[in-house]
């Protein structure tokens, strides 16, 4: 986690205790229909709920079940995809090429199980 990084929340007190640890923490307040400041319009919480929209769509719709323990492997899967997302002007073919540059060097591996 980023220290420096600027945290953006709705107003739930579960926010409170982790926006101390970052450099400043953001809100808005969704309980009033309020989710864009209405006094700095760069503060709002759109890029994340879209980001989570499209990763439950597809958690969902496309691989119905994760385990815990590769969670992060699917978040990373996500966050390539939101990143380089056409909207963004990546297009298909450089979005293939940043996929194989990652990938370069890398394997993946998998302990035998035992019956």
């Amino acid at each position: 986690m980023n220290r420096e990084a600027i945290l953006m929340t709705d107003n739930h007190n579960v926010y409170k205790q982790v926006g101390n640890e970052f450099s400043a923490h953001n809100v808005v307040k969704h309980e009033v229909g309020e989710y864009v400041s209405s006094n700095d319009r760069t503060i709002h919480t759109n890029t994340i709920e879209g980001f989570f929209s499209i990763f439950k769509r597809g958690m969902k719709g496309v691989y119905q079940h994760c385990a815990h323990n590769h969670l992060h492997r699917y978040v990373a899967e996500f966050d390539f995809r939101y990143n380089n997302r056409k909207a963004l002007g990546v297009e298909d073919s450089e979005r293939a090429d940043k996929l194989l540059r990652g990938a370069k060097g890398k394997r993946l591996t998998y302990q035998t199980t035992t019956i």
